[in-house]
């Protein structure tokens, strides 16, 4: 049976709709020469009513990319340019998915009551384009259909049925078919059509074909394409045919299979949206070469002329190794001119030709043809990665071990690491490290092609051994015709232009409200800003119903007015000073007279409906100061009538609206909005979390990341407006915490606002106003360029960040830390005063302290009180000499000065008689407690000495960046035994003297336990993904701290992870355990300790 979802999800016409507007966003008619924003006229079904999430509001922009001409004339047979153009496009949503739309572009005549209210000339036609739209690449049948409803349409003869009637059955009644199983058949009036997909063990479905993109490129410029592609460059098509753009664009795609692309994919980006091309990350765009793009920089921009068979770009490629090259441009040529490369091989033996490729000589371009395309392109992959599955390391980063990799392949080559340029980028791509995730997932392993391929080819089978020897008859579905009530057979259904869909009541009201005020906007505006619905005796006499009908002309009045302020305000010239003109006073009245709000928020939507109408959002310094002035006004008052919408709606927009500040960099509007009051408010942001998840344009997907998506607009918006670190934090991990975000998801959200952070205070500084200090990660101010490529477009987190999201997220539920919360702030400000009332500067050492040890009761044995050095504490520094200090003696507190070292210093520990240390010297010392005297000098570590630990029984305890933890006997000055061994260096031990238990970790991001006592390993305590920097025991629990930003919480017992602490910023360099409070401490290089409470406790 086939499935419950259909192939067509929408049928959608885009044109001119009631309210037009050219492309610079202006309304009206402003002649026929002028180029008009495209609308949605017509869908079906609703969205409202629909299985599906509604189309994308971008849509009528993409399917007529160049906008909406008006013409005299219709079709004529002497003008190709005046014909239909079919086309299909592919739309890529936030969340990575693709939307396929095939459409159909054609000139109809306008609407009698549109051009009645702008004054158009009768019998005039404009740009329409009916589309079917799908989420599945069906692109065949997505174009036959869509061209038999277009020919019956403006058949003479008509069609037996109501052309919505027959769209609606299609839409309704024809399902997608399972993959290998099924053949589905339906009819459109009288034409038979039918859809089927391939088997899953089969390459993905890719229904187009693929001579279009060889027949424009030859072999030696595919092959440096595919290359650019592979590599995550940015890549430009160029052609002056959308179908060729999208067939080339999906194309390259396929061939990169089991690759997927990563990052933004728009095969047919719209005229005004060239711009885009600046953008910094990769990319692969498509655009009509009649586009010019003289303005803008094409640095490092991969440009392909499918038109003339160019590549041009400023920055080389590294060519493909020689061995797969040529394997590569072989088999191609081989396949387009098997006459030419087997001629003489086909002379002398016809008989031997078991090549399948050799098959497809006499034939014509066909499906077999794809078929070998793509499997060469996959023959290439099993060859360049050739046994990369014994590289496989989930303990590292990526997941991959690179280096012994390219060793590997460096021996069976007998070439140079440093001659593989192209696979060292390659294997650095975002696209390879989603393929190493992918190939963790069982489903995703299982029908992993390339995997089978190489064991096929290492058996010696054929390539074509992968595939399914035996693919059984699909099971043929028949959809049965639509049956219309009332409808005679006889009769037929004839159309001048494409037929409007039947409009609800409430779509009526409104297209006759918008064409009454264009006809009558001159004489309905109201000669003072201030609107007063509700007063005066007319109002009064008036009845509920004209009462809200008055109001609602008023506010259509009121938007008019400020949509022409707004553009004759950005129209100044350079000499005329905005605050000082009749548009900046206006507006400022309106948004300022008006108890209602209407002013404000029609100001805000006016600026938000000429971004969405194309506007680049640039302004001039004096603009931008009056604008800034605008939307604080409009902020202030939105905020005492709780305007949350205007609020909103401000703030988004003030995140496109910039100026170039002296290093030309984006200056946005947002980031002067900081002395607003309402951004600290956590109710604020909550609602506007509500808000993004309820209208995200696919709630489909995976719940967890779906709130990441809105949870990085918010932090976007939040490092944007200068929010202080913290403050930001704090609401974010709020909102995350009640939506069960796991400690995978934390960490990427923080190192989001932290990278974000970075780069607003190293370029602008710390906010003004804010008491909030510079944080320990500032940084030196970066490049103008990388700020204004940050800075491109910081609202729109689904551009920005997909790539980011999808590579650095994942889609599974984490681990949560389900035992421990962090406690409310506390008063930082008592906590300071009372910390600098009773501080003392103890002055002795010359340099950086890098070590200190307290002196406690416990390692002393004092019960009774009587030990003068219970209190004593001890430090190292860099100047080499340990310091034995007592608190207790005010003024006098340094009691000895050690020196014997002659590197830096960085443990100390002690007992009742001993103090023991090492250094970067690679030599622990013991000293004389009493005497202050060095006694002994430990040799046996190869590297640095990090960690050293007093025992009972005259013992030593030490660690080293060579990887050993050692056990000395301090009586006979020798090493007793190595009792651990890690891979890599030491950072920090631990050990419990009353059970003989040993951890220690380091740069091998691996927690070691051993006990001692029987020699053996008990836990390798995994999960850490970069170095562990501290850890402390405590009964049966060992914590550790990371350079991953966690901490975690182990069991002795199980050698387990029973909870995993984030919300750092920065790596965790110390942790602590709280006996009284049963919670533990954790210390950050972002400047902050952090207490988790047990909630079992």
């Amino acid at each position: 049976m086939a499935s419950t979802s259909r192939i067509f999800e929408y049928f959608v016409v885009c044109g001119l709709g009631p309210e037009i507007r050219a492309l610079d966003g202006l309304k009206g008619f402003h002649g026929a020469e002028e180029m008009y924003m495209p609308a949605f006229i017509d869908q079906f079904p609703h969205s409202g009513h629909a299985l599906y999430p509604p189309p994308p509001p971008q849509l009528p922009t993409c399917v007529l990319p160049a906008g909406v001409r008006i013409y005299s004339s219709r079709l004529d047979a002497n003008d190709v340019s005046t014909y239909p153009r079919s086309y299909p496009i592919v739309l890529t949503e936030g969340d990575g998915s693709k939307i396929y739309v095939s459409c159909i572009a054609f000139r109809d005549p306008i609407c009698e009551d549109i051009i009645e209210a702008y004054q158009i000339p009768v019998n005039s036609f404009a740009d329409k384009c009916i589309c079917f739209v799908s989420h599945s690449p069906c692109f065949q049948v997505l174009r036959d259909a869509l061209e038999e409803i277009f020919v019956l349409c403006f058949s003479p003869a008509g069609c037996s049925k109501p052309l919505w009637d027959i769209i609606s059955h299609v839409v309704s009644n024809v399902p997608l078919p399972t993959p290998g199983k099924d053949r589905v058949l339906f009819a459109i009036d009288n034409c038979l059509l039918s859809a089927e997909t391939p088997p899953k063990e089969w390459l993905p479905h890719a229904d187009i074909s693929f001579q279009p993109l060889v027949q424009c490129l030859d072999v030696d410029k595919l092959i440096q394409l595919f290359t650019a592609v592979l590599l995550e460059r940015r890549i430009l098509l160029r052609s002056n045919k959308y179908t060729l753009l999208t067939l080339v664009s999906e194309a390259i795609c396929h061939l990169i299979y089991p690759i997927r692309w990563q990052h933004v994919y728009i095969p047919i980006i719209f005229s005004s949206g060239v711009d885009y091309i600046d953008a910094p990350t990769p990319y692969m765009m498509g655009l009509h070469s009649g586009v010019d793009t003289s303005t803008v920089t094409m640095d490092g921009v991969v440009v392909v002329d499918l038109e003339y068979n160019r590549i041009t770009t400023t920055e080389d490629i590294p060519p493909i190794p020689e061995s797969e090259h040529s394997f590569l441009r072989g088999e191609i040529l081989k396949l387009l001119q098997p006459n030419v490369v087997a001629i003489d091989y086909m002379k002398i033996n016809l008989g031997s030709m078991g090549d399948y490729s050799l098959r497809t000589a006499t034939k014509s371009w066909g499906q077999d043809h794809d078929f070998q395309l793509r499997l060469i392109f996959l023959r290439f992959f099993a060859q360049i990665m050739s046994g990369y599955r014994n590289f496989i390391d989930n303990a590292l980063p990526t997941g991959f071990n690179a280096q012994a990799f390219l060793k590997k392949r460096s021996r069976a080559t007998n070439q140079p690491v440093e001659s593989m340029s192209m696979i060292m980028q390659f294997i650095e791509t975002q696209g390879f490290l989603d393929y190493l995730e992918r190939c963790s997932n069982t489903e995703e392993f299982t029908n992993n092609l390339l995997d089978k391929l190489q064991d096929a080819t290492g058996r010696g089978q054929s390539p074509l051994a992968i595939f399914p020897s035996h693919v059984a008859d699909p099971e043929i579905i028949t959809i049965a015709d639509s049956e219309i009530e009332g409808s005679e057979p006889g009769n037929r259904h004839c159309y001048k232009g494409f037929p409007a869909n039947a409009r609800t009541e409430e779509q009526e009201e409104k297209r006759k409200s918008i064409l009454a005020l264009v006809g009558g906007a001159s004489k309905q505006v109201p000669s003072s800003p201030a609107v007063r619905i509700s007063g005066g005796p007319k109002a009064e006499s008036l009845s509920p119903r004209e009462r809200a009908a008055e109001r609602e002309r008023m506010v259509l009045d009121i938007k008019v007015k400020l949509q022409g302020l707004w553009l004759r305000l950005l129209r100044l010239g350079a000499t005329e000073d905005p605050l000082s003109s009749f548009e900046y006073g206006t507006i400022l009245a309106l948004i300022e007279s008006d108890a209602e709000g209407i002013g404000g928020s029609g100001f805000v939507e006016c600026i938000r409906e000429h971004i969405h109408s194309g506007w680049q959002c640039r302004l001039t310094d004096e603009q931008f100061i009056a604008v800034k002035e605008l939307l604080k006004t409009a902020i202030t008052l939105a905020s005492s009538r709780d305007d949350v919408s205007t609020i909103r709606d401000a703030l988004e927009v003030s995140a496109e609206m910039y100026r170039k500040d002296p290093n030309n960099v984006q200056d946005y509007v947002q980031r002067h909005l900081l002395s607003l009051s309402v951004w600290e408010e956590l109710r604020f942001w909550d609602g506007y979390f509500e808000y993004l998840m309820e209208n995200c344009s696919n709630k489909s997907t995976n719940y967890v990341t779906l709130v990441t998506a809105q949870l990085i607009v918010m932090a976007t918006h939040m490092a944007g407006l200068g929010l202080p670190d913290i403050d930001s934090w704090n609401m974010i991990e709020k909102i995350a915490e009640r939506n069960n975000l796991g400690y995978k998801q934390l960490i990427k959200l923080r190192a989001l606002l932290t990278h974000l952070q970075q780069l607003r205070v190293g370029y602008w500084g710390v906010p003004i106003g804010k008491g909030q200090p510079p944080p320990s990660y500032s940084m030196a101010s970066p490049r103008a360029l990388d700020i204004s490529d940050e800075s491109e477009q910081p609202a729109e987190a689904s551009v920005l960040g997909r790539s980011w999201v999808h590579s650095m997220f994942s889609r599974d539920r984490s681990l949560r830390a389900s035992s421990f919360n962090r406690a409310s702030k506390t008063d930082l400000a008592a906590a300071q005063k009372k910390t600098q009332t009773n501080m003392r500067i103890l002055r002795g050492h010359t340099a950086a302290i890098t070590a200190l040890h307290c002196v406690t009761r416990k390692e002393v044995w004092d019960l009774v009180g009587d030990r003068e050095d219970a209190g004593f504490f001890i430090s190292g520094s860099t100047d080499c000499t340990v310091k034995v200090w007592d608190p207790s003696l005010r003024g006098s507190e340094l009691r000895a000065t050690l020196r014997g070292h002659t590197r830096t210093v960085r443990a100390i520990s002690s007992d009742r008689g001993k103090i023991v240390s090492g250094g970067d010297d690679q030599s622990v010392i013991v000293w004389d407690k009493q005497a202050f005297k060095l006694l002994e000098e430990l040799k046996g570590h190869d590297a640095p000495v990090t960690s050293v630990r007093m025992l009972s029984g005259e013992r030593v305890l030490t660690a080293s960046h060579d990887g050993t933890v050692k056990m000395w006997d301090v009586r006979t000055d020798t090493c007793v035994a190595t009792v651990g061994r890690c891979q890599s260096a030491v950072l920090c031990m631990e050990y419990d003297d009353s059970t003989g238990i040993l951890a220690a970790a380091g740069r091998d991001v691996v927690a070691h336990v051993w006990d001692i006592r029987s020699s053996k390993q008990m836990f390798k305590l995994q999960g850490h993904t970069k170095w562990i920097r501290s850890m402390r025991m405590t009964g049966e629990t060992i914590i550790t701290g990371s350079d991953d930003w966690t901490a975690r919480v182990w069991s002795l017992t199980r050698g387990t992870c029973d909870a995993v602490l984030a919300c750092h910023a920065g790596p965790i360099l110390c942790v602590e355990y709280s006996p009284s409070d049963k919670g533990i401490i954790t210390g950050s290089s972002d400047g902050l300790i952090r207490f988790w409470e047990n909630e079992e406790a």
